[in-house]
């Protein structure tokens, strides 16, 4: 039975969550920040999918490291536009654990796969 890859589902549902949020943005006439957050929010599932195709373990930990930073930059976007009363308290409860979860679960594989 083929393990299941919760990195590359988690960050693509997360993705689709974003280009939803992103969308909810413009229409408050939010455009600046809005796409910040849809290119880095976007950005985490497509290195976890480059690193699928890794040349080796050192380009594998280097696209997961990639996600890392650009989840890590999904969090601030997210944090400044709640902050300013772009998002409600609802939207970013909703979103702000996913992003934790992608934030944890990048850094558990990314030190694993160093330690191997």
């Amino acid at each position: 039975m083929a393990r299941e890859n919760v990195i590359k589902e988690k960050s693509f549902l997360f993705a689709i969550e974003i280009v939803s949020l992103y969308k909810v943005l413009v229409e408050r006439k939010e455009y600046v920040l809005s796409k910040q957050l849809l290119r880095s929010g976007t950005s985490i599932g497509a290195n976890v999918r480059e690193s699928e195709h890794a040349q080796s373990k050192a380009d594998f930990i280097h696209k997961l490291s990639i996600s890392l930073k650009e989840a890590n930059e999904t969090e601030y976007w997210l944090d400044l536009l709640f902050e300013t009363n772009y998002l409600t308290e609802v939207e970013f409860q909703k979103i702000k654990p996913k992003t934790i979860e992608i934030l944890k679960l990048l850094t558990s594989i990314i030190n694993t796969s160093k330690t191997k």
